[in-house]
């Protein structure tokens, strides 16, 4: 079968904080997608390089190579979020009419959170700014689904 690359380049952004293996999946993503053909750049942010801090990947698919790992604000295709709250986060700035994203309904509740300090987005909220704020949208529950296979890190 012939492999089809993409004319154009085509933006991932995956997203988590901390500690949800974030780093590791945009690497099994990215071999994944070399393996198929096609010509990835990795660019990777930290917010704070310690459990719970955000974490994002920016994976650029191309039919050649592409200078700047970073995506440009407003320039991704697609959000894959390991934590509800960071693929919201992440669609306010990269987002666009056209973006697609996919997002593990479990929460990582900041501190603040977990303090009362702060209060957490309802599932319905969240779901209702996706909608908003994409063309199409995916909440699962990948934690239960890698739970059931019998480890947590499988929901990446």
């Amino acid at each position: 079968m012939k492999k089809r690359i993409p004319s154009e380049t085509k933006n991932v952004i995956l997203t988590g904080v901390g500690g949800q293996g974030n780093v590791m999946a945009s690497r099994v993503l990215a071999g994944m997608l070399v393996d198929a053909g096609y010509i990835v750049t990795i660019g990777e942010t930290f917010g704070m390089s310690q459990r719970g801090g955000s974490v994002m990947s920016h994976l650029r698919i191309s039919p050649e190579l592409v200078r700047s790992p970073q995506i440009p604000r407003g320039g991704a295709d697609v959000i894959i979020a390991l934590e509800p709250l960071e693929a919201l986060r992440v669609l306010t700035v990269y987002g666009n009419p056209h973006v697609h994203v996919l997002a593990n309904s479990r929460p990582v509740y900041p501190i603040g959170v977990i303090t009362g300090e702060l209060s957490y987005p309802s599932d319905e909220a969240i779901t209702a700014a996706f909608d908003r704020l994409s063309a199409a949208s995916w909440m699962i529950d990948a934690t239960s689904a890698g739970l059931q296979l019998g480890n947590p890190v499988l929901s990446n």
